[in-house]
């Protein structure tokens, strides 16, 4: 019976002890945040208006402006080989010689008959003046003319194809043939060898559909490249797609000029610095008053001294200031600094009034 009262009795005195301690927490609870009792010190700015230009950095991938596969036109041996991996050729050179004596003698052939036929066609067009030929007369032979001009015209290009020839100035990246190798011609062309011009190279990358609606093509963008440090490369955007992915991003491309001293090369990793973003006349707020991260963003707003935590929608970011797109409206006061004490409804002091 004695042991039974004394653990009443402790449970009694747990129970009270339980009582005060919450009663004295809710008490502290209203003293501190309830906005009564304690202030909090901050500083403090109004939602304002500003032309924000926002600059913001992209990764892209360098492509060549021109990269061309270069196609055998004619069938044969290699008889003589002018290029390596490597090498720069100007448009029109020679990368390797098909072997032409059948070519050049056909050629030979069809040049004589040319010559021949307009001859005779010259012949009997003075003779059709003196009505000493027929119409049907000089028809056959202006026929046969024309016939020996499509030949020869056939057999000449043909003769030119035994050389080929790189369509475009650039480097050789790769080159197929060796002395002696067979080709063939289409419709099962061979493939002798690939030219990339990098004179100018493309950039290719892709914006989110904000950005898109911002940028237009001509926009100057700056290019940058780990393996080139301190260089700066000076581009242009040349497209924006009208037709957006599956990621709802947009293709865009940048024409690059290429420098002399140092070159980017095609399948370089390249990062783009987007400069000419502008927003006229967006509404803003410094981005030290952001509380969470870019993708949750809150700011505590200051009302008769009261605080409170907002929600709010943010674009792009030009220096220290951030484009608010929801949430707020311009003139409402704002916390920007000591605002990691605070909890809603706490009372304030804005310390730069």
């Amino acid at each position: 019976m004695k042991n039974w009262k004394t653990i009443v009795g402790v449970v009694i005195i747990f129970a009270v002890i339980v009582t005060i301690l919450i009663i004295n927490k809710k008490k502290m609870s209203a003293t501190t945040s309830g906005g009564v009792n304690v202030a909090y010190y901050v500083t403090a700015e109004q939602v304002t208006r500003k032309n924000l230009t926002a600059n913001f950095t992209l990764t892209g991938t360098v492509n060549a402006l021109n990269d061309v596969n270069i196609m055998s036109e004619t069938s044969g041996k290699v008889t003589e080989v002018f290029v390596n991996v490597g090498d720069y050729k100007k448009a029109g050179s020679v990368l390797f010689q098909i072997d032409d004596e059948l070519k050049k003698a056909a050629f030979m052939s069809a040049e004589a008959n040319y010559e021949k036929a307009k001859k005779d066609y010259e012949r009997f067009q003075d003779l059709y003046k003196q009505k000493s030929a027929s119409d049907s007369q000089l028809d056959q032979v202006k026929l046969a003319a024309s016939m020996a001009e499509a030949q020869y015209i056939t057999a000449k290009r043909q003769l030119e194809d035994t050389k080929i020839k790189t369509p475009i100035s650039g480097y050789i990246t790769s080159r197929n043939l060796d002395l002696g190798s067979m080709v063939q011609g289409s419709p099962q062309a061979t493939l002798v060898a690939n030219v990339v011009d990098i004179s100018r190279v493309k950039v290719k990358l892709n914006i989110s559909e904000s950005d898109a609606f911002l940028l237009k093509a001509g926009d100057p963008v700056g290019v940058t490249s780990d393996v080139l440090p301190g260089v700066t490369f000076n581009g242009k955007i040349s497209s924006i797609s009208a037709k957006a992915d599956e990621a709802h991003t947009y293709p865009v491309e940048i024409i690059v000029e290429n420098q002399s001293a140092h070159q980017l090369r095609a399948g370089m990793f390249v990062r783009v610095e987007f400069k000419s973003l502008k927003n006229g006349d967006a509404l803003v707020i410094s981005r030290e008053a952001l509380i969470g991260s870019i993708k949750d963003p809150k700011v505590y707003t200051i009302n008769n001294g009261i605080v409170n935590l907002r929600n709010i929608t943010v674009g792009n970011e030009s220096g220290k200031w951030i484009q608010v797109l929801g949430g707020l409206s311009e003139g409402e006061t704002i916390v920007v600094n000591g605002q990691n004490n605070l909890v809603e409804n706490a009372k304030v002091e804005i310390l730069n009034k």
